[in-house]
């Protein structure tokens, strides 16, 4: 499959009335000194009634012999108008924690079925601009399991995802060969590469 022929159209103004996933806020705030200020931010709709997330990122990794490997995924994003590299990730349903939420997603976009390493804090992808946060999920993938061994994923109709995985200890370069041929690097990517490359570098 190929993005290339993704692109985007047209763009204008979201009506208030039309807006489904998101919301304009302006809040009235104290800042440290007293003295009162306004702030624009946009906020998700989505989040679950009882829930403190809005979803997960998976830190995905096939446990292989020749060594880990993180799985990734290509998708087509309209608000950049370019093909990002990430890692699976969703919205939590009702009811659901993000441990279930995660292996759901996992399987989901990639077909493969996964077990539960440990889970982040509650992150906060961009607090100066919006209020959605999420929490991590490292997710173990047995390669010994049949089930791992021809991955199906069950896509949405209007999902396009191409998923691909490479060496733990490759992922940094992985990113700048990714940069270099005109893809968008996700964040949650790149710092996980940096911190690889930082634990590298000073031996902890």
């Amino acid at each position: 499959m190929t993005q290339g022929v993704s692109k985007v159209l047209s763009t204008e103004p979201l009506l208030e009335s039309e807006a489904v996933w998101t919301a304009l806020v302006k809040t009235t705030y104290k800042d440290p000194t007293g003295t009162t200020r306004t702030w624009e931010y946009a906020e998700r709709r989505t989040r679950p009634l009882g829930s403190e997330i809005d979803g997960v990122g998976i830190v995905a990794i096939l446990e292989k012999e020749s060594g880990p490997e993180i799985v990734l995924q290509k998708q087509y994003r309209p608000p950049i108008d370019r093909v990002v590299i990430e890692m699976p990730a969703g919205l939590v349903d009702e009811g659901e924690t993000a441990e279930e939420a995660a292996i759901r997603e996992l399987k989901e976009e990639t077909g493969y079925v996964g077990h539960i390493l440990e889970t982040s804090p509650i992150m906060w992808n961009d607090p100066g601009f919006c209020n959605t946060n999420l929490k991590m999920v490292h997710v173990g993938v047995d390669m010994r399991l049949p089930a791992n061994q021809n991955p199906k994923p069950e896509l949405e109709e209007n999902e396009f995802i191409e998923v691909f995985h490479v060496r733990l200890a490759d992922l940094w370069e992985t990113c700048i060969k990714m940069d270099n041929l005109g893809y968008a690097i996700d964040a949650r990517i790149a710092n996980i590469a940096e911190g690889i490359e930082i634990a590298k570098k000073f031996k902890l």
